[in-house]
């Protein structure tokens, strides 16, 4: 961490000496908190990650985007494996907080404006994810790498080509795709979404699974989240694609972690993060099997 605080403070950015301070919760990159000319600002470390799909030209393409929209920080400096943007001085949302149906009208104006509005600002060429795709790519690196999880991957191909199918033709946004709690920020009269990673084109049911799966939303949040997004009461059809995509976006969290476990160097348990997400993904697995066979 040393030598990435080093890296942090040498920008060519700042006015004279800095002292980086570590930030928790990035589990692809080092951030810190640096304090500049009486500003402060949030220092990302950190180079592309291919076997995760990260190109940091693109999270720097969806950053400035986002910020020119209005619901990230802006950008205040880049270099080669270093992101700069401002800091936002407010709380860090929890999976309770994402619970509360008090913010449910936030969150999702939040979501729906970064879905609708970060393509009209967006410049170069146009990020994908897909997740079924970033599944099928996972499997083959852990085959190749001789992951102590290669038996399992032919049952989780199966299963997430029975998600793909049932999730059908999607309506094309420009997705976050990493909607954790941690990365929505309310500064006392606003959200704000951080970190944009894994940002790209995709299906609005892959955040909206996410957001539901990250923090646990039981079926009543759920359903209310689906309501609130789309407009219109939650149907069968609608139902059935939605708890595919959720299932889906568990089983990524889960492949991302396994191949996390061979690939990363941050200190960090991906084993005991993979179990946990593995047992979540076999309840959404169960609930959309039940859905399946009603």
């Amino acid at each position: 961490m040393t030598d990435l605080a080093d890296r942090a403070a040498s920008l060519a950015c700042w006015s004279g000496p800095v002292t980086p301070r570590p930030l928790s919760g990035g589990m692809t990159n080092a951030n810190f908190v640096v304090e500049d000319r009486g500003a402060r600002y949030v220092v990302r470390i950190g180079g592309d990650i291919p076997h995760h799909g990260i190109l940091r030209r693109n999270e720097l393409a969806a950053s400035r985007a986002a910020a020119e929209i209005g619901v990230s920080p802006p950008v205040f400096h880049v270099e080669p494996g270093a992101l700069v943007v401002g800091f936002i001085e407010g709380r860090t949302f929890t999976p309770e907080d994402v619970r509360d149906p008090a913010n449910l009208p936030r969150l999702v104006d939040l979501v729906r404006r970064a879905h609708t509005e970060i393509p009209k600002a967006l410049r170069g060429p146009a990020p994908l994810f897909w997740v079924f795709h970033v599944l099928r790519d996972y499997a083959h690196t852990l085959r190749e790498a001789g992951s102590r999880h290669a038996a399992a991957l032919p049952g989780l191909m199966a299963d997430a080509d029975r998600f793909e199918l049932a999730v059908g033709p999607v309506d094309l946004i420009f997705g976050h795709n990493d909607l954790l709690a941690a990365n929505v920020i309310d500064d006392g009269s606003r959200l704000w979404l951080v970190d944009w990673d894994y940002a790209g084109f995709n299906s609005p049911l892959f955040d909206l699974g996410g957001l539901a799966s990250n923090s646990e939303l039981g079926p009543a949040a759920r359903q209310a989240l689906i309501e609130a997004y789309f407009e219109r009461p939650l149907d069968d059809a609608l139902a059935r694609r939605f708890a595919a995509m959720t299932a889906a976006s568990l089983l990524r969290e889960t492949l991302w972690s396994m191949v996390s476990e061979i690939t990363s160097t941050i200190d960090f348990d991906y084993s005991a993060y993979t179990a946990e997400n593995f047992a979540r993904y076999e309840i959404a697995r169960a609930a959309f099997a039940a859905m399946e066979s009603a």
